[in-house]
């Protein structure tokens, strides 16, 4: 066999070898690749329900804790008629700043993104930005049901409370540093004639239905809201000597 058929032989073998290992090397990187993401995704489960367990068993000491204490003061107080009446202010204190479960009359809130309005359908001159509800619409709602006197509030089972802020990331809202979304419950116990002061005739409400955001307002006569779960922490205030 001439030399310079030889050469090609063993130039196309080499070929075929160089394809089968390259090919062979791909699927090994695809398969670990895989594995790999596979193993992360896992461990980011893992730490996920361990962290909601950890805030669970949290959640259920401190109930636990304050049940042990609400016992103990009921001892304490038994005999005694100040100490009772003590007893009671601090019940009404714990129910102002949030730490209690409440229930009584008061109103709904519903407020909803517009409905119709995508960025498919939203015209040149417009912007979806004017049809949806902002952090800055749900601020004004609360200051406003709490200069009407509301005794309790709540956005979408969040407790509202002196530390609570309300604030805009990304498409959704934040509150007591729970993310939350559309559409908005809120919740407040009241005088239900005073905060339907809410919805006055040519007010902001009418000013959020104008562009298209759902807002529905109803009496309720028995409404609960829970406690707030978070910690109340304060930094520079102290008692006054």
């Amino acid at each position: 066999m001439k030399k310079w058929k030889i050469a090609c032989i063993i130039g196309l073998t080499c070929i075929l070898l160089t394809v089968a290992i390259c090919v062979q090397l791909n699927t090994m990187k695809e398969a670990n690749s895989t594995v790999s993401s596979d193993y992360a995704e896992n461990n980011l489960r893992d730490e996920v329900l361990k962290a909601k367990q950890k805030y669970d068993e949290t959640v259920n000491q401190l109930d636990q804790k304050e049940k042990e204490l609400a016992k103990v003061r009921e001892e304490a107080t038994k005999d005694s008629e100040s100490a009772s009446q003590k007893e009671a202010q601090i019940k009404q204190n714990n129910n102002l700043i949030g730490v209690t479960d409440l229930e009584g009359e008061g109103i709904e809130i519903l407020v909803q993104d517009d409905p119709n309005v995508s960025t498919e359908t939203i015209g040149a001159l417009d912007s979806i930005e004017n049809h949806i509800v902002h952090d800055g619409d749900l601020r004004w709602i609360v200051n406003v049901l709490n200069n009407a006197g509301a005794e309790a509030i709540a956005i979408n089972g969040q407790r509202i409370v002196n530390s609570t802020a309300i604030t805009c990331v990304g498409n959704v809202i934040k509150i007591n540093d729970v993310k939350v979304a559309s559409p908005f419950t809120i919740q407040a116990i009241g005088y239900q004639a005073s905060l339907m002061g809410i919805d006055m005739p040519g007010g902001y409400i009418d000013y959020m239905r104008d562009w298209g955001v759902v807002v529905n307002i109803k009496k309720v006569n028995k409404i609960k809201i829970e406690k707030y779960t978070g910690a109340l922490q304060s930094k520079y205030m102290q008692i006054a000597n």
